[in-house]
């Protein structure tokens, strides 16, 4: 079996991982060798901070996406040289992803690799305030596990947030040279809609306001989540409107958003109403 991951940004294919494997202790060893080929590498280093950053990554059913995702983490945090942990929260995956994790953890190190797990699935909201609970980090960076957000652009969102102090750093697919790949016409429609009407309602004082790949001040973050009602995708959305309420400062990082390449999308019908109906309560709330 060959997996092989594509990642195109500004219309041009930039990297290619292949992975060859027959199980997933085969895929986990070809990871090992990369690790291996990683730390055998000289790099030059940007200079490092005091900071920890701890990064969360929910998963469910992304098995095949988990280890290239934290192969990518590991090699830009690496080369960047900041401190960081990866804390993977699975809800209770049934394709397997958490002995996936296990494998990673033995390749990385429990001191970079943190696993806690949860007994089912419990939504996207209640997984991050989880994964606070165990992170070190005084900074935490949010990402998807499902290779749509690359990790290249999280030094991005550092040196940014370093430069201007700011409480929060989102990525933007709407401003600058942002964009999406891979979705059809009904898909960035949906998007785009649904973005601009919260635009319109909300005034968030940021340009992606349902984007999920963002860097918080650990504070900063801990008070937002204390103040959302909302437990599943809305989270990220509300999470910017109290921000916004408590006077933080947002800045926006372009980033290229790719479709994922593995697995199923979990964004369906059921969260769409959700959606609508959080964002009327939102408007008739702040």
């Amino acid at each position: 079996m060959v997996i092989s991951f594509n990642y195109i940004t500004n219309h041009v294919k930039i990297s290619t991982i292949s992975i060859h494997r027959k199980t997933t202790a085969s895929c986990l060893t070809h990871c090992n060798t990369a690790v291996i080929g990683l730390n055998s590498q000289k790099h030059t280093a940007m200079p490092t901070n005091a900071h920890k950053y701890s990064i969360l990554l929910p998963t469910y059913n992304e098995k095949d996406n988990l280890p290239i995702i934290i192969w990518l983490i590991v090699k830009y945090m690496k080369a960047s040289g900041y401190d960081y942990e990866v804390i993977v929260i699975d809800d209770g995956s049934p394709d397997g992803t958490l002995d996936v994790a296990k494998d990673l953890q033995g390749i990385y190190g429990e001191d970079k690799i943190i696993l806690r797990p949860r007994g089912s699935k419990l939504g996207l909201g209640t997984a991050y305030i989880h994964g606070i609970k165990h992170a070190t980090g005084d900074f935490i960076i949010i990402i998807d596990a499902d290779l749509s957000h690359h990790p290249k652009f999280i030094p991005e969102f550092i040196e940014l947030q370093q430069k201007g102090d700011y409480d929060i750093v989102s990525g933007t697919r709407y401003a600058g040279d942002g964009g999406v790949y891979g979705w059809d016409f009904k898909r960035k429609l949906i998007s785009r809609g649904a973005n601009y009407l919260s635009q319109v309602l909300l005034r968030p004082n940021a340009s992606d306001l349902t984007g999920s790949f963002r860097l918080y001040k650990k504070d900063v973050l801990e008070k937002c989540i204390a103040s959302c009602v909302s437990k599943g995708y809305v989270f990220q959305m509300e999470m910017l409107v109290r921000a916004r309420q408590h006077g933080y400062t947002i800045a926006e990082v372009p980033i290229t958003f790719v479709d994922r390449i593995y697995g199923t999308s979990k964004l369906g019908g059921t969260e769409i109403v959700q959606f609508a109906k959080n964002l009327l309560y939102l408007f008739a709330t702040t």
